[in-house]
């Protein structure tokens, strides 16, 4: 993409009122623009990095044997009476009534759809286990929308919801869960670390929430130092294995600043491997049973014959949030530094004198090869003075930067600069395209 072509609308300034890291640079760098409080339209910066990080989850999803479907956005209220959580959901529900006087709502989460959907037509326990994910926008009328997209009203949720035969088999799917979301987050360069949560309106009795580390984060978290370093369990896990040891192993016992788990557990552990940090929630996971099976009646029946309540949970991420927790944990004072996997374009070239037919046809010849070998270029071809490219660059953060200019050039040289390290380094063109895949 040619910038001289491409709609960045880069911001010098932003509102007083914004409070975060996250929240100002995606305003500055044009990603997003709030269109009422906790709602924001996604500009084409913007729009390009969610689609990465909303194709990486659901690769996951496929691999740990999800099926995704595409649920709507408006519910009927009859299916959240008949769990008994209409009334009990509470202000943040937007209730809405349609022309013909039935109640609607927007979904803030949707295990009681995927319910309905799943009675329908599943009717047999060899039809289990059944995992079916849904990427889908949600809304809850926060009372204080703040923090940009980390704590917004309308947001992008991936939600999975599993269905098995009994306890022990939904313990099962619920473990291969836990193992799905510590790649997710591994692929997108995150350090996540997995909590014992409360289950909260969602219900049941086992949950955990996956906390990023960032120094600028919402919540003090304090855990066992050990499990901030464990990496995720890789492509090569079992997935038909027993996940139990693994699931054991990377859960924390931690307190944080507005809630306490497992705090005496947490006590006991030597104060010298104990870490303190910051975090950030980006997903949470639930096992509960049949506390929606139940009452719908989502029955299946079983190998003697008689039918009984599926056993479910719920799995959520945080699509949207997490730009916000990414750029939380990865920015320095210039801008953002994305991780490979989810930047908006692989390299920037930047030409330092547009119209100069040397450097001119250097940058062509970067842009054709960085396009023909698959990645992504962005092109700054801008009629504009050096010191504001090199600012863009920075600010909406790009991994790599090929910088070309009349007096590197006169020597055979373009400059290669890394975002993240700031390392630079002067080379051929050609050495240069090999450095950045291309």
């Amino acid at each position: 993409m040619r910038l001289s072509r491409f709609f960045l609308p880069v911001l010098k300034e932003v509102p007083a009122d914004v409070q975060i890291v996250s929240h100002q640079l995606m305003l500055r760098a044009g990603m997003i623009r709030q269109e009422a409080a906790g709602i924001y339209a996604w500009l084409p910066l913007g729009l390009r990095v969610l689609k990465k990080v909303e194709q990486i989850v659901r690769e996951e999803m496929d691999r740990a044997g999800a099926i995704e479907i595409l649920m709507p956005t408006l519910q009927l209220a009859d299916l959240w009476r008949e769990s008994g959580r209409y009334e009990a959901y509470g202000d943040e529900m937007l209730r809405i009534t349609d022309r013909h006087k039935r109640d609607l709502l927007y979904g803030p989460t949707a295990e009681e759809v995927v319910t309905d959907i799943f009675r329908a037509s599943v009717k047999s326990y060899k039809d289990l286990p059944l995992n079916l994910y849904n990427i889908q926008w949600k809304f809850r009328d926060e009372r204080r929308p703040r923090f940009g997209v980390m704590r917004g009203r309308e947001f992008l949720m991936k939600d999975a919801y599993s269905f098995d035969l009994n306890e022990a088999d939904a313990r099962r799917s619920y473990n291969r869960m836990f193992v799905a979301y510590l790649n997710t987050f591994a692929r997108m360069g995150l350090k996540a670390v997995p909590m014992k949560a409360d289950t909260g309106p969602i219900g049941g009795d086992l949950s955990h929430e996956f906390i990023v580390l960032a120094e600028t984060g919402e919540s003090q978290v304090f855990c066992h130092k050990d499990l901030v370093e464990m990496g995720a369990p890789g492509p090569d896990v079992d997935w038909d294995g027993d996940l139990q040891p693994l699931v054991d192993q990377r859960t924390a016992l931690y307190a944080a600043t507005e809630e306490m788990h497992d705090a005496a557990a947490f006590e006991a552990v030597p104060e010298a491997d104990r870490l303190s940090a910051r975090g950030i929630e980006v997903g949470h996971i639930f096992y509960f049973g049949e506390k929606y099976s139940k009452p719908m009646k989502a029955n299946v029946a079983g190998p003697d014959g008689s039918n009984a309540p599926v056993h479910m949970g719920s799995y959520g991420v945080g699509v949207s949030r997490l730009l916000g927790a990414i750029i939380e944990a990865s920015h320095d004072e210039n801008g953002i530094i994305w991780p490979d996997a989810v930047a908006p374009y692989d390299v920037s070239v930047i030409n330092l004198r547009t119209g100069d037919a040397a450097c001119d046809a250097a940058c062509e010849q970067a842009y054709a090869a960085i396009n023909a070998a698959g990645k992504a270029a962005l092109y700054d071809d801008r009629d504009e003075r050096p010191g504001g490219k090199f600012a863009t660059a920075d600010l909406i953060g790009i991994p790599r930067q090929i910088v070309v200019g009349p007096k590197s050039l006169a020597e055979g040289n373009v400059e290669l600069k890394i975002r993240a390290t700031g390392e630079r380094s002067t080379l051929p063109l050609a050495d240069a395209l090999k450095s950045v895949g291309a």
